[in-house]
């Protein structure tokens, strides 16, 4: 009872946390004249689907839908593959240049994603990549921070099952592959969700990259409902971001644990 203050500051976070996502999902089913009303209501008093009706309907959405979806699962497979191959090589291989190298992809961490945001804009621009798959997808291949967790959880395995298994004439790619990295399972399922989320929340670089709307993702989507002819479609605007919002969140509630103990077993703190 002496810790009733703890509850009730996590149930005053809970509830400052949930109420946004609940009165955007309540308010995707009311019409605008009851969105704009003034005192507002929390639940609809004529619930409607017709925003998610003329979101489905007339703005192409499901279009949007498939290319945050493709971008998203191609970016995560992507780091998944080379970035355990990168942190397998920087824990367990030994080459000339490994220490500085490792420095070097350390210090990437540091530098803000808008510094570089430029030049990776010209040159995927010269390389004729511009409004296209490709151009949305390459320069999200590899992370930094993808590289550094799986390193630090391949730095954690005993040396001598790799030993072992050049004993029995198993190559290195085998050993990569048929008995390291079925032992990061927490790191891959970590990295996977990370790597998803940030690349279907990602807003700027398509933004720019993607110039025709057949390229558009959900993010970029719904930034165009609220301006021009649309700015005044809450009702739309709030469907919209659910439809972006639900499946991250579904997505994460269902992973969160592997999150923490990926986290946790690399010693990331």
């Amino acid at each position: 009872m002496r810790r009733w203050w703890i509850y009730l500051v996590a149930v005053l976070g809970l509830i400052a946390v949930a109420a946004p996502f609940a009165w955007m999902l309540l308010g995707s089913f009311k019409t605008d004249g009851e969105l704009l009303r003034v005192p507002p209501t929390w639940l609809p008093e004529a619930p409607t689907n017709g925003n998610y009706s003329e979101l489905f309907g007339k703005a192409n959405f499901p279009r949007y839908f498939l290319n945050s979806t493709l971008v998203a699962l191609v970016v995560t497979a992507g780091n998944l593959i080379f970035c355990s191959m990168l942190g397998y090589a920087l824990a367990k291989l030994n080459f000339k240049g490994r220490t500085p190298l490792f420095v070097l992809v350390m210090g990437t961490l540091m530098v803000p994603g808008m510094v570089t945001f430029v030049p990776l804009f010209v040159l995927v621009t010269n390389a004729g990549l511009a409004n296209s798959y490709p151009g949305l997808i390459l320069p999200f291949l590899v992370s930094p921070f993808g590289v550094f967790l799986m390193r630090q959880f391949f730095a954690g395995l005993p040396d001598d099952l790799m030993d072992a298994a050049r004993v029995d004439g198993t190559s290195e790619l085998g050993i990569f592959g048929r008995i390291m990295l079925p032992l990061t399972r927490p790191a891959l399922a970590t990295l996977g969700i990370l790597t998803f989320l940030g690349s279907w929340n990602n807003f700027l670089w398509p933004l720019v990259i993607a110039q025709t709307e057949d390229k558009y993702t959900l993010p970029v989507a719904l930034a165009l409902y609220s301006t021009g002819q649309n700015a005044q479609h809450y009702g739309l605007l709030m469907a919209g971001a659910v439809v972006v919002v639900v499946p991250v969140l579904v997505i994460f509630l269902a992973f969160q644990r592997h999150v923490t103990k990926g986290i946790a077993i690399t010693g990331i703190k």
